[in-house]
């Protein structure tokens, strides 16, 4: 089967697997899935990741982003929320003036733009506007 929009299947299996409780959870491997996922562990959203390649002995035959889940000591998700924003049918852009602050800039907004995947304090410091990809708080 294949997927339509990776960048939303990889949100979606994040913010389900807070959801459940599960430490650990495994995505489909992307160059930009990759780069969301290190702004995450940059942002101290998740612990760690790791990337596995195709491996036919482990029955791994897609190369693999493993995400080690990050929750406070009382077992609250760090993450509280993760929405796709820009879609396939809907390209949202921003231009620098107008990059949005998630929930008071206690969260954070990820953007592709020309010098790559940032978030929204670097896009502004750089003066960079770019695709709207996702909120994260």
């Amino acid at each position: 089967m294949s997927i339509t929009d990776p960048i939303a299947d990889a949100i979606t299996k994040i913010r389900n697997a807070y959801r459940a409780q599960h430490k650990t959870v495994q995505i489909n491997h992307s160059k930009i899935s990759e780069a969301i996922v290190k702004i995450l562990a940059e942002e101290n959203y998740i612990n760690s990741y790791e990337l596995v390649e195709r491996d036919a002995d482990k029955k791994i035959y897609r190369k693999k982003i493993f995400i080690n889940l990050r929750y406070t000591n009382s077992g609250e998700p760090v993450l509280r929320g993760i929405e796709r924003i820009s879609k396939p049918g809907l390209r949202v852009y921003v231009n620098s003036n107008n990059i949005p602050s998630v929930y008071n800039n206690t969260g954070c907004a990820i953007l592709t733009t020309n010098k790559g995947v940032m978030v929204d304090r670097d896009a502004r410091k750089n003066c960079v506007g770019g695709e709207y990809v996702c909120k994260v708080w």
